[in-house]
């Protein structure tokens, strides 16, 4: 697939299968090919997938620093461009923060908004362990890649994978390839979007079907904070599934986490 240049970037994206339109976002650190696990989920969809500012093949015009209405305008223009609005949007973690504000500034775009493993505002050990994740870059550079490794392991992963050796062996590889080699000043930018971003006095004038699926073992984006964002959107759903760790849809149980966005897409009809 080829390059698409948005207002701010050159974006990287992929599109496969026919019929309605779905756009997965990863998280931050990760790039449109870690949603593979939804997009073989789902073919009878057409799938679109993309590369973040900051992340994989995306090529940098402004900035940073960016904010995530930025990397939200980003993927409405390859909506407009490439798929048939409106479609459903699916996101995690960072990629729920852009499928919020989609649906909040180009609801036109969005059909259905699924933000996963979410939060309209970063707080508590949420937001305290960004920021020192963000203070450590900036004054002493980049991890050990098996410190790295085994230290967002624990962030991504529930105790089933953590205790389970043969598992673990095998889905560590889905955390290497995020974080073993990262450019820590990409990093930093995408993190820090993170931190600044606030939906909280938007979301209730957002009518967009916004279903928010919380996981029960999410370190990253604990599920309290993922009910208090749907409890504020205007037209908001929870959804908890349990035994499941931030990026357990990564090889862990996408089965699962597939299984309820199907369901959750088919009950719009």
């Amino acid at each position: 697939m080829p390059h698409f240049r948005t207002s701010g970037a050159n974006v990287w994206y992929e599109q496969i299968g026919s019929g309605p339109d779905i756009l997965w976002l990863p998280g931050g650190d990760q790039v449109g090919r870690d949603m593979r696990w939804q997009v073989e989920g789902f073919p009878d969809y057409r799938n679109t997938t993309m590369d973040p500012r900051g992340a994989g093949r995306t090529e940098i015009v402004d900035g940073p620093p960016w904010t995530i209405l930025d990397m939200a305008r980003d993927a409405a223009e390859l909506i407009e461009a490439v798929c048939n609005p409106p479609v459903v949007v699916a996101g995690l973690s960072m990629g729920s923060m852009i499928t919020q504000e989609l649906a909040i500034n180009w609801p036109h775009l969005v059909k259905i908004a699924i933000p996963m493993g979410t939060e309209a505002y970063a707080e508590g050990h949420s937001r305290e362990w960004m920021e020192s994740e963000i203070r450590y870059r900036r004054e002493h550079g980049n991890l050990p890649p098996d410190f790295a490794m085994t230290h967002y392991g624990a962030f991504m992963y529930p105790s089933e994978v953590l205790g389970d050796p043969e598992l673990w062996n095998r889905l560590k590889a889905v955390t290497s390839d995020a974080y073993e080699h990262r450019d820590g000043a990409m990093l930093d930018a995408q993190w820090q979007a993170c931190c600044d971003f606030d939906t909280r006095d938007r979301l209730p004038a957002c009518q967009v079907p916004m279903h928010v699926l919380g996981f029960s073992q999410d370190m990253q984006a604990p599920p309290a904070l993922g009910r208090k964002c749907a409890e504020l959107a205007g037209n908001g759903h929870f959804h908890m599934l349990e035994g499941l760790g931030h990026l357990s849809l990564c090889g862990h149980k996408p089965e699962v986490v597939n299984a309820k966005i199907r369901e959750i897409i088919e009950s719009h009809g």
